[in-house]
């Protein structure tokens, strides 16, 4: 039987530049960074208030599962903001936005009030958008 999932990846343009926007703005603890075969980099990270999730930062390269021709799709797709990569949980959207904006995250829309909550919506680094929620309804 399936427990849980403890990985999810999102891909990304450079792992530096991923690296300082998660732990360095979003405010997210590094898991895992260390070198994967002869040539990759291994890097997680994760909320610091949800340990048993890794974020996966997964390098746009060409290898094993993405042909060069799969890598420029995939590169046209994300740096159009095309992905949603997810809903990240805070106990104040407000506060968070206004701190959140003040380090250069780029917010695509403020907060609003939705119907299951207060969400607002930004962009990370390489382009894929995720929703800062502060739930209202449970």
């Amino acid at each position: 039987m399936i427990k849980r999932l403890s990985h999810a990846s999102i891909f990304v343009l450079d792992q530096d530049s991923a690296y300082d926007f998660y732990v360095d703005k979003l405010g997210f603890e590094v898991r895992t960074d260390a070198a994967f075969g002869d040539d990759m980099r291994w890097l997680t990270v994760g909320p610091k208030g949800q340990p048993d999730l890794e974020i996966v930062l997964m390098p746009l390269t060409e290898g094993p599962h993405l042909t060069a021709e799969k890598v420029e799709v995939l590169r046209e797709l994300i740096t159009s903001n095309t992905f949603g990569a997810g809903v990240l949980e805070t106990d104040d959207v407000q506060k968070e936005y206004e701190e959140l904006s003040a380090k250069g995250v780029e917010f695509v829309r403020p907060p609003e009030e939705q119907f299951y909550g207060i969400e607002a919506l930004f962009r990370d680094d390489s382009g894929n958008w995720f929703s800062l929620t502060q739930r209202t309804t449970t």
